[in-house]
């Protein structure tokens, strides 16, 4: 029996994908949970355009992700911070903190995707990366000056 996924079931599929399994699989476990439903011409049709325009969209968005990293790509941000004596910061400069510096220039970047390699305890010029998406990235870097 043919059906349509309605939700990821480990061990057929994902979700919108068309399976053939047999008949008792579908009628006693996937169609009574709801995982899936009948495939019939029109559903077949309507998941395989559901799939095209997934798959568009998720191009549009990597295209405009890869648009933002190229854009990014070497910027400074500066950041004044508190500083004790020989330049020190009290604690260290965070990833929100990098976060809020850009979005002062007007990138709304997640401070989760953003990493330093290592932390930023001192007054100075640092590297820190920001993973976009899985393969896109940007590199930036960020000046810490300390408060006046």
């Amino acid at each position: 029996m043919k059906v349509i996924l309605k939700a990821d079931v480990k061990g057929s599929g994902k979700k919108g994908d068309v399976i053939e399994v047999s008949d008792g699989y579908a009628r006693n476990f996937l169609l009574k949970k709801g995982l899936a439903e009948a495939a019939t011409a029109s559903g077949i049709n309507e998941a395989e355009q559901r799939r095209t325009a997934d798959a568009y969209h998720k191009a549009e968005n990597e295209k405009a992700l890869r648009a933002l990293a190229k854009e990014l790509n070497g910027k400074q941000v500066t950041l004044s911070i508190r500083t004790g004596e020989n330049g020190r910061i009290f604690g260290s400069v965070t990833t929100a903190q990098i976060a809020a510096a850009l979005e002062e220039l007007g990138y709304e970047i997640d401070k989760k995707k953003i990493s330093t390699k290592e932390p930023i305890k001192a007054v100075g010029l640092f590297d820190a990366e920001i993973r976009l998406m899985e393969g896109v990235t940007a590199k930036i870097a960020v000046n810490v000056v300390p408060q006046a």
